[in-house]
């Protein structure tokens, strides 16, 4: 099932628990869907693709939170906290940082990368390899610390 489908099955159980927030989060999701299909004119949307809308998603979110903290808005911190949860349960199982290393040591012996020179090449395969399973910033800075 595709990720449009599955999030307008979640769309109308959201509307029957009556919950504002997935509601909310969800259809933000199906407008960015929709907006990267008109984009494509009418091509599928790759699961590559969906796995990216999400994740721009969540940054933002993690982003406005990180600004409303700061600020001391909770109320408006809450909002977006409870956003990015209804948006994670649609991303692929995250990786802990034990699984990252692993992956990302995996990925710098496949590359024969040495040194921090090398950083480019394996953010080249480590952000393909891991899409949707880790964010970048998590995947750059496991990768300088790897290579420095």
């Amino acid at each position: 099932m595709s990720l449009e489908l599955t999030i307008s099955e979640a769309i109308k159980t959201a509307m029957k628990d009556k919950d504002k927030v997935a509601l909310d989060s969800l259809r933000a999701v199906k407008s960015q869907i929709m907006l990267l299909k008109t984009e494509a004119k009418g091509a599928e949307v790759s699961p590559e693709q969906e796995i990216a809308i999400l994740q721009r998603m969540i940054k933002q979110r993690k982003d406005s939170y990180e600004q409303f903290t700061a600020q001391n808005r909770t109320d408006l911190a809450e909002v977006e906290e409870a956003q990015m949860k209804v948006i994670e349960k649609f991303l692929p199982k995250q990786l802990s940082a034990e699984e990252l290393e692993r992956e990302m040591k995996k990925i710098i012996a496949e590359t024969g990368a040495q040194s921090a020179k090398d950083l480019g090449k394996v953010m080249g395969v480590a952000s393909k390899a891991l899409t949707g399973k880790s964010d970048g910033k998590s995947i750059s800075e496991m990768a300088k610390k790897l290579l420095s």
